[in-house]
């Protein structure tokens, strides 16, 4: 299973590269795989094989058209159509990886409650790179359950900067 994934992954990856608009394509499936993941309705609509693939092509297309790249589109249809709707967001993840290997840099996944302007991102890349030694390429997901702060996931490293977390850390010194 695992080497199918990677075998999708590489392929969407280099009709993405092939676009030569890799980071918005990159960008724009990551955010899908994160609603998809957080989104049970979708998830079982575009997983239910009793749904006609052209039925299920057609809700990514009412989802995403106009608001992405027509190839980005196309490329979540096209995996969808395959009947590997369920394994979608793992697809996605390696190609991020894989774009993110290709530019030298780790990818660090970024939960917060609001998005982050350009100035903030960039700062938190650095502090980041600084914490890690590598270069970072930031995937920003937004979490309403985050009340403040930001978490970072770095591979198997996890920063927790919420103010949950410090809360947490205040409650178990007091």
């Amino acid at each position: 299973m695992a080497d199918l994934n990677d075998a999708y992954a590489a392929a969407l990856f280099q009709i993405a590269k092939a676009e030569g608009n890799l980071e918005r394509i990159e960008d724009e499936l990551f955010r899908f795989a994160r609603t998809l993941e957080s989104n049970e309705d979708l998830r079982m609509s575009l997983t239910d094989s009793t749904i006609p693939v052209e039925r299920r092509q057609n809700i990514v297309q009412e989802l995403l058209g106009g608001k992405a790249l027509p190839v980005t589109v196309a490329l979540i249809s096209f995996v969808v159509g395959v009947g590997r709707g369920r394994t979608l967001p793992e697809i996605i993840d390696r190609l991020v990886a894989k774009a993110a290997e290709e530019r030298k840099e780790a990818v660090a996944e970024i939960r917060t409650a609001f998005p982050l302007d350009d100035a903030h991102r960039k700062r938190l890349a650095e502090a980041l790179g600084r914490a890690t030694g590598k270069k970072i390429s930031i995937k920003e997901v937004i979490d309403p359950s985050v009340l403040g702060g930001v978490t970072a996931i770095i591979g198997d490293t996890v920063i927790d900067g919420t103010i949950r977390h410090r809360l947490e850390q205040l409650r178990e010194s007091l």
